[in-house]
């Protein structure tokens, strides 16, 4: 019988006095769901079917090296793992990982990170398909027509309305070269924001440029609207070093110039390693971001009635020391689920809310506590009609003679 969690007064208990204007409520009730990962294994991702099972997707060390793998989700049962790849040439980090999803055809997609030199920090991305649930797999297809020793990642896999797959990523191409591809600033060391789509055959576009300057290592999200507009949440950077969150918008073959959802005005000469998140119902998206604009570290969420073109006035949803590490779902057209990570008692603490357009974070709580060897790192989210399920790496005890880490993964129904 899977435990569950009850920590509402926990939350209150480690936040006594810093929760104004938010409203604690009975919690949620998880229950543990334990998937079949190896030792060490690490930086999952989730991914809700259209039939209401989930995609969780991991990375394991492997006597070759590293494994990418995934289980399916169905009935609260968990298929056995099955392998996407395996090699010692896998570029594994924790703040840039591999992921699983399934376009509308069932094919499933996954990518993960190679190491195309010695370099530090110097891998390209593989892209692979396969047409009988991640029983067998393509040879793997690399989205980025550049080839050099650079960074290429922080990828994103958006399933599209006509049955492709838009890929979008972080690339280093002009990073520290002494010219651009395509002039955006002064400045020589600038990553892009670029894009192409894969058909489920593997037929892969051109990558396209989608923004020639960007935060070198954030982590990208995308969301699509009811009528097929896809939307890339992404922090973005300016000549002056203000690196706040934009979105830019894919509608009938064309991207749009970029729209800053809010002026904090973070000024900072390097990246912080923590990317935004988006979420969409009808034509409403809600991104969740972390900043410390004015050395004042929060997170925050922002709405857009109008798909993307404007967002309204954020609310701040941390509490105390925020870590940030975001992610985000809508659970219907006014109403948002909201995951980040904040430091207390000495502990990361993953906490939730559910937030509504014009409104401040309410339900509050607590959904774990770690006092482990190592960080939970990125949790992620996924929904599907039955409830919200999160998963993240999980730390061995401190005190473990031996420090590992598995994947826990939990579900609250609504």
């Amino acid at each position: 019988m899977p435990s569950k969690i009850h920590s509402g007064v926990i939350v209150a208990h480690l936040f006594m006095g810093m929760t104004a204007g938010m409203v604690l409520a009975e919690p949620l009730e998880f229950a543990d769901l334990d998937p079949p990962v190896g030792n060490n294994a690490q930086e999952p991702t989730l991914f809700a079917l259209q039939d209401d099972r989930v995609l969780l997707g991991w990375t394991e060390p492997h006597p070759a090296g590293f494994a990418v793998k995934l289980s399916v989700l169905e009935d609260a049962e968990w298929s056995a793992a099955r392998t996407v790849t395996v090699s010692d040439e896998l570029f594994v980090n924790w703040a840039d990982f591999p992921s699983v999803v399934a376009l509308d055809d069932g094919t499933f997609a996954a990518h993960w990170l190679w190491e195309n030199s010695k370099n530090d920090y110097a891998y390209d991305v593989k892209i692979s398909l396969s047409p009988d649930e991640g029983l067998t797999w393509s040879a793997p297809i690399t989205p980025h027509d550049d080839r050099s020793v650079s960074q290429h990642g922080f990828v994103t896999l958006q399933p599209l309305e006509d049955g492709s797959l838009m890929s979008v990523w972080l690339d280093g191409r002009a990073y520290d070269k002494p010219l651009f591809t395509s002039a955006a600033s002064n400045y020589p060391d600038a990553m892009q924001l670029r894009a192409t789509r894969i058909t489920p055959e593997g037929t892969r576009t051109d990558d396209v440029l989608v923004d020639a300057q960007t935060c070198s290592c954030c982590q990208t999200s995308a969301a699509s609207l009811d009528d097929g507009t896809v939307l890339v949440a992404y922090r973005d950077r300016t000549d002056a070093e203000i690196r706040d969150i934009s979105v830019v918008r894919h509608q009938g073959g064309m991207w749009s110039e970029p729209t800053n959802v809010h002026n904090d005005g973070w000024e900072i000469s390097g990246c912080p390693v923590n990317g935004p998140a988006i979420a969409t119902a009808g034509q409403t998206a809600a991104v969740a971001w972390f900043t410390a604009a004015n050395d004042k570290p929060e997170v925050k969420v922002a709405f857009s009635s109008d798909g993307g073109r404007n967002f309204g006035d954020p609310a701040k949803v941390s509490l105390g020391i925020p870590a940030g590490r975001v992610d985000i779902l809508m659970l219907d057209p006014q109403t948002a689920f909201v995951t980040w990570v904040e430091w207390a008692n000495e502990s990361e603490v993953i906490l939730a809310c559910q937030i509504t357009t014009g409104q401040q974070c309410k339900d509050l709580q607590l959904i774990a506590r770690n006092n482990g060897a190592g960080s939970v790192n990125f949790p992620r989210t996924a929904r599907t009609n039955e409830g919200v399920y999160l998963s993240w790496t999980q730390p061995s005890n401190s005190d473990d003679p031996e420090p590992s880490s598995t994947i826990r993964t939990v579900f609250a129904s609504y």
